[in-house]
């Protein structure tokens, strides 16, 4: 068997095999942040993953970045999502809830407010708002006093998420979203214990886990990181250095795994894996990118020492996407068309191989 197939032990979770469904804005919720009956199906049919990260949830109603996306901060949220973990457990999968909070990465047309941010610095190019596209507003500075309050946003977050059924939560701290504006070299101006140095730029992220570690347990929780990403127009001029500083802290605190994104080059992150010492999940080509992880690419990063892979755009087309790599069939693509439109076409309307004799 290779490793691809083999089993892995995740903190109290034993994954059938390494593959990790990636996590993926579908905005399909209903109103009021709902999970519904079709996400409760889309996930189950894709239960044979080793583990599935969930779409980008909100924490909070300033975190939400997209319209259409659900949340975890209400009551009736919780609720919604219970069908969706239980019919991913009927189908004997395991789910984590990816917490996403956008910061400058959102529009008062979204979610009634002005986005919160680092600094009063917008993000480059539009952002979705109800009525289309929209060029990216300037957000409002947090105060020094407010930003605690954010960083425990994705804990009281990551609490709702095991009371709904999931398996435990990833937070969001790649591609521009606020963990990692935080990170930024310039998204984040500030002069006090969250700017400047890469002591203080690492300050929220670390806050944020803790406080996530401490409401559900290191066992429980992940976070997805972007090395030198440049998504939303976010820079990071030391990516060894801040990663190296942040990767320290993450590991005092024995989080489950960390998700990396192939955002650099292959020589900083293969760095990275060295000074990781827990489990590594590798996603190997750029999100929302032309290109969809392979076979090939998989096994790349395994021989690299990654724990873990995962795949994004391949499972949204591919319901049986673990049997087709393990029989090494046709990776169908996927309807750009439809992967954000809303409805059921595009979502679950993907077939599974159909054998040919």
């Amino acid at each position: 068997m290779t490793p691809l197939f083999s089993s892995y032990r995740l903190g109290d979770l034993t994954l059938p095999n390494r593959i990790v469904m990636a996590p993926m804005t579908r905005v399909r919720a209903a109103a009021g942040g709902l999970a519904t009956p079709s996400m409760a199906t889309y996930y189950a049919q894709r239960a044979t993953a080793g583990l599935i990260v969930s779409e980008g949830v909100q924490p909070s109603l300033i975190g939400q970045s997209n319209p259409g996306t659900p949340g975890l901060h209400t009551d009736e949220q919780v609720a919604s999502w219970r069908p969706v973990t239980g019919a991913v457990h009927a189908n004997g999968g395991r789910i984590f809830a990816q917490i996403m909070h956008g910061g400058r990465v959102s529009h008062p047309e979204t979610t009634g407010s002005q986005p919160v941010g680092p600094s009063a610095v917008p993000a480059v190019g539009d952002v979705f708002t109800p009525n289309g596209p929209q060029p990216a507003p300037t957000p409002r500075a947090l105060e020094t006093a407010e930003v605690p309050e954010h960083a425990r946003s994705y804990a009281e977050a990551a609490r709702r998420a095991v009371d709904a059924g999931f398996d435990g939560v990833e937070l969001h701290g790649a591609n521009g979203y606020l963990i990692s504006q935080f990170l930024s070299s310039n998204a984040n101006l500030r002069t006090d214990r969250y700017g400047g140095s890469v002591a203080n730029r690492i300050r929220f992220a670390v806050e944020a886990v803790a406080a996530t570690v401490e409401a559900v347990g290191p066992a429980r929780t992940g976070i997805r990181l972007s090395p030198g990403g440049t998504f939303w127009g976010v820079a990071e001029n030391d990516v060894p250095e801040l990663y190296a500083a942040l990767l320290a802290e993450l590991t005092r605190l024995e989080i489950a795994y960390i998700h990396i994104e192939a955002t650099t080059d292959e020589d900083v992150l293969v760095g990275l894996r060295r000074a990781w010492p827990g489990t590594l999940v590798m996603n190997p080509v750029l999100p929302m990118g032309p290109k969809q992880t392979s076979r090939e690419d998989a096994d790349h990063w395994l021989g690299l020492g990654a724990e873990l892979i995962s795949f994004g755009r391949a499972f949204i087309a591919n319901p049986d996407l673990v049997e087709r790599l393990r029989l090494g069939v046709p990776i169908a693509p996927v309807d750009e068309a439809t992967a954000y439109q809303g409805g059921d076409a595009g979502y679950l309307t993907y077939p599974a191989y159909q054998h040919t004799a």
